[in-house]
Parts: C-alpha cells; sequence; structure tokens
C-alpha cells in the first residue's frame, strides 16, 4: 500500500482503443503493480499515427467505452487530450502537452506493449520522446519484455529493474516486464463482430454491452462515426 509520502507516479495507457480490451486492462494493471503507479490515465487516440485506416469507431464511442471499462476501477480516469487535439496522435506530442499541464516528466510513465516497443526506432521524434516519460514495457503473448534488452542495445543505459518498491534511478527510464496479459487484440474483436461472433470475455462487460446496443464493427454500424 502507497503512503503519504510516495511520489506521484502516473501510469499513461494510450492507444486507438478500438476498442479498449480486457489485454489492455490487464497490461494496465501489471504496470501499475510493477511500478507501484499511483493513478492510470487511458487516452484514446484521435488519429493513430502508424495505421494505414482511422479507426473503424468514431472518437466520441472509442471514449464511451474507455469510461465503461474504467467506471469501476480506483484511480483510473480517462482523458480526451489526444482526441482533442488536431493532426496524428503522437507520443511525444501529448508527453510534451502533459508537462505544459504541470505533469512532469519524472511522474510519467507510459504504458505500452513489448510488440510496439521493438519499433521505438520508428517513433516520432525517437530518441527525443524517451527523454519526456519514464516508459513500462509490458509482454504480449509470445513476445516477453525482457527479449528487448538484446534486440535494442542503444537502449541498454536506460533499461531499469521494475521492483516491486517502484524504487527508480534519476533520469527517464525504460523499464522491461514480464507479465502474463491476455491474447486478445482489438482486430480479431472487430472480425469477431464482423463474422457475427461472440466478444463476451474479450472485452469488459459493459464494453461489450455498448458494442452491442450502438451495432459497432458490423455492416449495419449506427452511427459509428457520428
Amino acid at each position: 500500500m502507497r503512503d503519504r509520502g510516495s511520489p506521484t507516479r502516473v501510469g499513461i495507457l494510450g492507444g486507438t482503443l478500438d476498442p479498449i480490451h480486457v489485454g489492455h486492462i490487464e497490461t494496465a494493471r501489471a504496470a501499475r503493480r510493477a511500478l507501484d503507479l499511483s493513478a492510470i490515465l487511458v487516452m484514446p487516440a484521435r488519429t493513430p499515427p502508424h495505421r494505414a485506416h482511422g479507426p473503424a469507431a468514431s472518437m466520441f464511442h472509442r471514449f464511451a467505452m474507455a469510461s465503461l471499462a474504467v467506471q469501476d476501477l480506483d484511480a483510473w480516469t480517462v482523458c480526451d487530450d489526444e482526441l482533442r487535439a488536431e493532426g496524428p496522435s503522437y507520443t511525444a506530442l501529448t508527453l510534451e502537452r502533459l508537462a505544459r499541464n504541470g505533469l512532469a516528466a519524472a511522474e510519467t510513465y507510459f504504458i505500452t506493449g513489448a510488440d510496439a516497443f521493438a519499433e521505438i526506432e520508428t517513433w516520432y521524434r525517437y530518441p527525443d520522446v524517451l527523454d519526456l516519460a519514464h516508459f513500462i514495457v509490458i509482454s504480449r503473448p509470445g513476445f516477453a519484455a525482457s527479449s528487448l534488452a538484446g534486440r535494442l542495445p542503444q537502449l541498454r543505459e536506460r533499461v531499469r529493474p521494475a521492483g516491486a518498491s517502484g524504487t527508480t534511478a534519476p533520469g527517464a527510464a525504460v523499464y522491461l516486464v514480464d507479465a502474463r496479459t491476455p491474447d486478445v487484440s482489438s482486430t480479431d474483436i472487430r472480425a469477431r463482430r464482423r463474422a457475427g461472433e461472440s466478444i463476451t470475455g474479450l472485452v469488459p462487460a459493459a464494453v461489450e454491452t455498448h458494442i452491442l446496443r450502438h451495432r459497432l464493427y458490423t455492416d449495419d454500424s449506427n452511427g459509428e462515426h457520428d
């Protein structure tokens, strides 16, 4: 349990979240446990820069689903910062906006999957983006976070152990956290919806209700792009 003297550590869970699913939630939970994060900020992207096509569901539906997913989770909040910002949702620009609004880099922990972080050299403003926050890299099914230490030797000086106490070394760090997370993807969920298959258990129950009610991710979707 955190004491009142513990430093603030805010985890940022970004992504298209199209839709948010149990894999996203468990990834952030693993990060919170490993680094003793005081809060989780969920931030749906407006325009993901690494996707050829835009999100299937509108920003309004994706924000609503994220809100439903975290409504019963303590110290989890959904933020519309990226949804309000014009242009591609680059992590570097997002972190700079958060800093201008008072969230210091030393307090910010950007959460990402090992598969996404493996492509860090392609991210906008690499390597400068790594100075804007700590990064918590969580294993994905079939992709251990610890394997990145060998794949990205140029980041060796940044890699830190992620102990339960959340103790950090000076400077922006990269924490590689091996943790089991569900083998779920938004792509698979959308495909299941198009095929008329169940998505029960792949998304939080309230998110499933929203998807079914609004007929999202089907050929007869109602208001996906409102």
